[in-house]
């Protein structure tokens, strides 16, 4: 392959859904320096990265080939603007006729209330977005994947079972959401917002949590594995949680109850505990992991 022709193919593909260079490579998890790299034609992508390249870009791997001429020739037409709505036929006035699914992928979105939305599933990945409410909205069950997503506002909508995956969020309204048994997966979470969330059953792995706001938040049978979380103030009731090989920066527990709660892998020097209390199991747990048990208090057998 002709690093030139992939280089002049991932710039084309990459205008033509509207971000730069600086965009694709946060969304890629990169430095810019490398994707102009590749489209100068100095370097190509692996082929791991070249499998997240063709999903953020919404081509097929094929299209990178030099036989391949045109982008996205095999695909369906876009939706038209009333999608997701019940359209009457001509002639057939207040008939109903069945109802489309909004497909939200590869959009790039600014400013726009689709608050209330039900059933997008798995038509909402590799988007752009900034300032768009979803307030209130059924978001249960979606998949979320290598979106871009600032300043957005889901207070109150249900996320329950959603996965979202390589994305990034930083500035978001998560408030008194219902996050139970969704998955965060190799996503980064700067500066949001959960307060009053519920994540019993949730799953973040292989990303970040930082700087984010979860107070009052419920953790029950959350699972955090390989997770660098800084600058974040747990409280109230930690049951049954599971933190593994997770990596520790300014984080605080405060007025928080810790119950059967698991801590494995990495020092936990760097947890402050402030009035706290933790039963027996817990307790040993954080005492292995060279935590400072000042603050905590345990909970009578």
């Amino acid at each position: 392959m002709d690093t030139k022709i992939m280089g002049g193919k991932i710039v084309t593909a990459r205008k033509k859904i509207n971000i730069s260079q600086a965009q694709l490579a946060e969304q890629l998890f990169i430095s810019p320096q490398a994707v102009g790299k590749w489209e100068r034609g100095e370097s190509v992508p692996d082929i791991i990265t070249m499998n997240r390249l063709a999903v953020i870009l919404g081509v097929d791997l094929n299209y990178f080939s030099e036989q391949f001429s045109s982008m996205n020739t095999d695909t369906e037409p876009e939706e038209p603007a009333t999608a997701g709505f019940l359209v009457p036929r001509a002639g057939e006035p207040g008939k109903k006729q069945k109802k489309r699914n909004w497909d939200m992928s590869r959009g790039n979105w600014s400013d726009a209330d689709f608050s209330g939305l039900e059933n997008l599933h798995e038509k909402f990945s590799s988007s752009n977005m900034q300032r768009c409410k979803f307030i209130g909205s059924d978001l249960s069950a979606l998949l979320l994947k290598s979106n871009h997503i600032r300043h957005c506002d889901f207070s109150g909508s249900n996320i329950n079972g959603s996965r979202i995956q390589h994305s990034h969020l930083a500035n978001n309204q998560f408030t008194s959401c219902s996050l139970k048994e969704a998955e965060f997966s190799g996503s980064y979470i700067l500066g949001c917002d959960f307060s009053g969330a519920d994540f019993s059953g949730a799953t973040i792995k292989s990303g970040g949590l930082e700087k984010s706001t979860i107070v009052n938040a419920g953790w029950r049978h959350t699972s955090f594995i390989e997770t660098y979380l800084a600058d974040i103030i747990f409280d109230g009731i930690i049951d049954d949680c599971y933190f593994e090989n997770c990596a520790f920066s300014r984080v605080t527990f405060q007025d928080a109850t810790l119950i059967n709660t698991f801590f494995k892998g990495r020092s936990l020097k760097k947890i402050r505990f402030v009035n706290c209390r933790a039963d027996r199991m817990t307790y040993e747990f954080l005492k292995n992991g060279k935590a400072d048990l000042k603050g905590i208090t345990l909970l009578a057998s």
